[in-house]
């Protein structure tokens, strides 16, 4: 959960989610490290005169084209590693069904009879003390933790987007057309999230709550459905 004056990502919560931040901060590094060594360049050009044969070098030229390639190709392999794992849906224990309205979420557990319902956000005035306002819903979605769990996403109306940060998904809800994707979540614990799309008037009042759980306790709030 997110809070004030926060800098950085939200704890993760998903294998996915802990690469992403990995590769962010070694992006930064990268882009620290160029940053320093232009500085130092200035700095230098300023503080002393360089003679012509520096300036006209054909080895410094051959330098400053293959040093930003190296790095490119740096950035590169962990960033399309990363887009392939994010990809790869491999027998899932859980199908979900995530279908946006104007405006709130309607969810489908395909691997179950009839169990579906809608899920509104709480209104501040009915809002329970300690829970937060703005994100919290009446249904949340429990999954069981530490379990491969697919989500078919798709919008009845608009576009939407499906969005929970702790666990790195992020995924549009076009009508007509059902994306998927996937995550694990590693620990149990409540994960909220937003729809990510401006989606209308209402865009900011359909949040998302992901509520993990170890696998006795999700099969006992299914039966109570």
């Amino acid at each position: 959960m997110a809070n004030q004056s926060q800098l950085g990502f939200q704890d993760a919560s998903s294998p996915i989610m802990e690469e992403l931040v990995e590769f962010h901060d070694h992006a930064l590094m990268v882009a620290l490290a160029i940053c320093s060594l232009v500085l130092y360049l200035l700095t230098l050009m300023l503080a002393e005169k360089l003679s012509s044969n520096t300036v006209d070098a054909q080895e410094v030229e051959l330098i400053w084209t293959i040093l930003p390639a190296i790095v490119l190709i740096l950035l590169a392999l962990p960033s399309l590693q990363i887009l392939y794992m994010m990809d790869e849906i491999d027998e899932p224990d859980l199908t979900l069904k995530a279908i946006g309205h104007q405006w709130y979420w309607a969810y489908e557990y395909t691997d179950f009879k009839d169990l579906t319902f809608d899920s509104y956000m709480i209104p501040t005035t009915e809002l329970p003390s300690g829970h937060f306002r703005l994100l919290e819903v009446d249904h949340r979605i429990v999954i069981p933790m530490e379990s491969p769990i697919r989500i078919i996403i798709t919008a009845n109306d608009v576009l939407h987007s499906w969005a929970v940060p702790s666990l790195g998904v992020k995924t549009d809800a076009i009508p007509g057309r059902l994306n998927q994707t996937s995550f694990i979540t590693t620990r149990p614990g409540v994960f909220y999230g937003q729809c990510s799309e401006i989606c209308g008037a209402n865009h900011s009042y359909m949040p998302i709550v992901v509520e993990s759980t170890p696998l006795t306790h999700f099969e006992h709030w299914s039966t109570l459905l």
